[in-house]
């Protein structure tokens, strides 16, 4: 957890599973929702959304909202900004949904450890909101949504069908290309794309865990090789692994939780 008179960020455990909505809950505080593990479900405002790691959302004071967590075991990072500094960083509300790519799940762990690395906090503040705030690459389109989400789900399971789209594709009985664009219609990526992004994800939950054996990494998050392993963290994040595993080796971090349903 880290807290200043401006902003809190803390690390929040969606432990139960439940297929259903939730009770309505209603924020007291204004923020961002940007996840490190899991998928589920947000009701808010009349709109259905998927939350996984390249997926958050706004919370708004007084918009209840409701949850379906099929897998439990998510968790996300939530981010309370005051309202004068989140008009000055942003300008205005950013659209929900809100787009999660490599460099801002990065930039959302790398918020809890300023307090660790003697890092301005602000600094990665207002990195983080500025790239989780940029319009959204890709329209919200009907039809076919249940299709993508089977889809994802299957990839974050590690599900073996989901090592390619022609296996996912036989796994769910539809045609690869049928898949391919409802997929690309309803992620705004492609699902190799969407696949290496989640194993991005979980390097750097590797690395803030204290992994060191980028080999060992790569085979344990699913990359051929090391070699396959840093041409995809290149080209999601702009910098290699051995950089990276640098910015989370230095200081051993333990995260306070908060445990919500």
């Amino acid at each position: 957890m880290l807290s200043t008179p401006e902003f809190g960020v803390h690390v929040v455990d969606c432990a139960e599973r439940h297929r259903h909505w939730s009770a309505p809950e209603v924020p007291g505080t204004a923020g961002i929702v940007l996840p490190r593990r899991g998928i589920f479900r947000l009701l808010s405002d009349g709109r259905e959304q998927t939350v996984d790691p390249t997926t958050g959302y706004l919370q708004t004071p007084g918009e209840e909202q409701r949850f379906a967590h099929p897998a439990g075991g998510d968790v996300c990072t939530y981010i309370s900004v005051r309202e004068p500094l989140w008009h000055t960083i942003v300008g205005a509300e950013p659209a929900s949904p809100v787009h999660v790519d490599g460099r801002v799940e990065l930039a959302h762990r790398l918020l809890l450890r300023t307090e660790h690395d003697a890092a301005d906090p602000v600094e990665r503040l207002v990195h983080t909101l500025a790239a989780a705030s940029r319009p959204s690459r890709f329209p919200t389109r009907p039809g076919h949504a249940d299709l993508a989400d089977r889809a994802r789900q299957a990839i974050l399971a590690d599900a073996p069908e989901s090592a390619d789209l022609v296996r996912l594709a036989r796994a769910l009985r539809v045609s690869p290309s049928h898949l391919s664009r409802t997929f690309h219609s309803h992620v705004g990526m492609t699902v190799s794309r969407y696949r290496n992004r989640i194993r991005i994800s979980r390097v750097l939950a590797h690395f803030e865990e204290g992994e060191t054996d980028l080999a060992r990494l790569a085979l344990t998050v699913g990359f051929a090789d090391q070699a396959h392993l840093s041409r995809a963290v290149r080209a999601e994040l702009g910098d290699s692994p051995a950089r990276l595993r640098r910015l989370f080796r230095s200081f051993g971090l333990s995260m306070n939780r908060h445990a919500k349903g």
